[in-house]
């Protein structure tokens, strides 16, 4: 099989593209991705070059999709402005690209008449105080990208519906591990920790997610790809919910440094507080997460502590900028 993968070259697409290869010897990838400041070359170094080829492009750019996608046999999209701060800043960057880029994919993946899986999150479903979200949970985005990625998860369903197209959804909660861009929480405080940075913790911390490693993201994609129902909504619920306030406190833990790092901040405008996913439906595919919280954090900060190649040139340029503007504060 060929894959397309849109959003390859990022933090989620580039895990699976890794995942896919080293579990589906006779597969190629072929991915796209328009290398924005998460969309990195370096997050696909060192898979044989034999079995993919990147395209620079744009998801929302009709001509370059129509040409890429001829010859594959499926399409998987990551492609998606991702960060809630940024989305606040700059909505229609993400209106481009959460909705009218996933448009863009279906119409091209109808015409060559191959499946389309639209990787989208938990936050469409919005706060959730009490209870799990089910995948027939009515969507309440709160930010900018949450509004974006129900507005792309709605035009999936309407072209299955419409058209008979083979489209079909996973919403993952937060997932985390290598490769990730330090604007999220988990590496931003990883690498804080480890240079004796402040680690900014939104309002009181207690902000509860669904925390999902993300190889088991990556089987997910797999199961629903193969398995799943044309037309469908697939939750990705990771095993442990914990607030941020203490998954800062694991990271300080395993980079042995004291709680004096934790530097509450104001917290971010309409900032749920709550998600959480029921993953039965994906479950009846044959699939279950197999990390646990405790075991994906030290491998996720050990490989952090042992690749400062890949993240040195992200702190020490733009991000810097960035996070001295985000934060009120500056890195060492």
């Amino acid at each position: 099989m060929r894959l397309l993968v849109a959003g390859g070259a990022g933090f989620i697409g580039s895990n699976y593209v890794r995942n896919r290869l080293d579990s589906h010897p006779g597969d190629s990838v072929r991915v796209l991705d328009k290398l924005t400041y998460a969309g990195r070359r370096e997050n696909l170094a060192g898979i044989p070059e034999d079995r993919w080829e990147l395209v620079e492009a744009d998801i929302a750019d009709r001509e370059a999709v129509a040409g890429v996608i001829k010859d594959c046999d499926a399409v998987v999209n990551f492609a998606a402005e991702s960060h809630v701060d940024r989305s606040i800043e700059a909505p229609g960057e993400f209106i481009t690209t959460d909705v009218y880029g996933t448009y863009v994919m279906l119409e091209a993946a109808r015409d060559a008449g191959i499946r389309h899986l639209q990787v989208s999150t938990d936050e469409v479903y919005g706060d959730f105080e009490l209870g799990t979200a089910t995948e027939e949970s009515p969507l309440n985005p709160s930010s900018p990208y949450s509004a974006s990625k129900a507005g792309g998860d709605l035009l999936v369903s309407a072209f299955a519906r419409t058209y008979g197209s083979e489209a079909l959804i996973i919403r993952a909660s937060n997932n985390y591990g290598p490769r990730q861009h330090p604007e999220k929480l988990i590496p931003l405080s990883v690498l804080n920790a480890l240079a004796g940075d402040a680690l900014p913790v939104y309002g009181d911390g207690m902000q509860v997610r669904n925390w999902l490693y993300v190889d088991d993201c990556c089987a997910a994609v797999d199961a629903v790809l193969e398995r799943g129902a044309a037309g469908e909504v697939y939750n990705v619920g990771g095993p442990d919910e914990l607030p941020n306030i203490e998954v800062v406190r694991r990271i300080l833990a395993l980079t042995d440094r004291d709680e004096s790092l934790i530097s509450y901040v104001t917290d971010r405008p309409g900032h749920d507080r709550r998600y959480s996913l029921s993953a039965a439906r994906l479950e009846g595919l044959g699939w279950k997460a197999a990390v646990s919280f405790d075991e994906g954090i030290e491998r996720t900060v050990s490989w952090y502590r042992d690749n400062a190649w890949w993240w040195e040139p992200i702190r020490s340029g733009e991000y810097r900028e960035y996070y001295e503007r985000q934060y009120g504060k500056a890195l060492k």
